[in-house]
């Protein structure tokens, strides 16, 4: 397996498309889609608010998507990914939203119709902690015996204060709990999960003991997001009422290293820090519009301060 200490490509951390190639003996892409449903954090749900940083759209980064069906939004996404990367095997991301949220049969009829498109070699899917039922679990089985699978659960922080502060409406336990059922139960799926680092009186500490529950836990690999504000949200109205303030890019960029160097070198990074998918929606930090600027500012950050990830992983068993 490689790790980042082999350096891919100057990185000073291990990318998950090294892991792909690796899995794959070439670049994987993913055409990302959406099923309708809703987030279970929706007053309409469950009577809880949405998530403090959560706009109308939720986690939809395309919700012009949703009006098309399954099978349109596969052949528009690999056409168009197709032809601007030359690639050749892809996965299927059913990221918008929490599709777990929908019924299993239809999660599962999903993934049917995802795996019958040619070059589709896996399935990737974004979820909650508090999502995941029995059946799920077998679906999520049942495609790794065919297929890769890989689940990406949004645990966003280990803290319980930061989880109360931004309604996230579970807790940090419930996330670990997820975490190891899914190691349990689902041995052959590829887990993730998301952590936002930005939150109000966040330490070093915080970011650290992060890296080591990650480790202790054995998760396949993490994508990292800074804590930034979009319009029509509570976030927003806290920003303009001077309660929250975004975190500056140099100070994201140190957290992002302390958290790299404290992880273990053979997890893989899918990204370093948020993109905002839709630009006119972002009020700040001005940074977050810039994905490659930002990306390149943390490599750059931890390159001129000799950090690489897992560089501090023996000293933190």
């Amino acid at each position: 397996m490689l790790c980042a200490s082999e350096k891919s490509q100057g990185k000073p951390f291990y990318p998950i498309s090294d892991f792909y190639k690796q899995k794959f003996g070439e670049k994987v892409f993913k055409i990302p889609v959406a099923l309708a449903g809703r987030c279970p954090n929706m007053k309409d749900g469950s009577g809880l608010k949405t998530c403090i940083f959560c706009d109308e759209w939720g986690s939809f980064a395309y919700p012009q998507n949703q009006k098309n069906s399954l099978i349109e939004q596969i052949k528009t996404h690999q056409k168009v990914v197709k032809k601007r990367y030359n690639s050749n095997k892809f996965f299927v991301y059913f990221q918008a939203y929490t599709t777990t949220y929908t019924q299993a049969k239809a999660v599962r009829d999903a993934f049917s119709t995802a795996l019958s498109f040619e070059d589709v070699v896996g399935i990737v899917i974004g979820t909650r902690p508090d999502c995941l039922s029995p059946v799920l679990l077998e679906t999520f089985n049942w495609v790794s015996e065919q297929s890769f699978m890989a689940v990406e659960l949004g645990v966003q922080s280990f803290d319980e204060k930061q989880l109360q502060w931004m309604r996230r409406g579970h807790t940090a336990q419930k996330s670990i709990e997820a975490i190891q059922r899914l190691k349990l139960e689902c041995p052959n799926v590829n887990l993730g999960i998301h952590l936002i680092f930005g939150w109000p009186d966040e330490t070093v500490a915080d970011v650290i003991r992060a890296a080591k529950l990650c480790n202790e836990l054995g998760v396949d690999n993490v994508k990292l997001h800074n804590l930034h504000v979009l319009k029509n949200t509570d976030l927003e109205k806290n920003f303009h009422a001077g309660e929250f303030t975004p975190i500056e890019i140099d100070d994201y960029s140190h957290l992002v290293s302390v958290f790299l160097a404290h992880l273990s070198p053979h997890i893989a990074i899918h990204r370093l820090a948020a993109t905002a998918s839709r630009w006119e929606e972002l009020v700040s930090p001005a940074w977050t519009r810039h994905k490659m600027k930002s990306f390149q500012y943390v490599v750059d950050y931890m390159n001129q301060n000799q950090v690489t990830q897992g560089m501090n992983f023996a000293s933190s068993l």
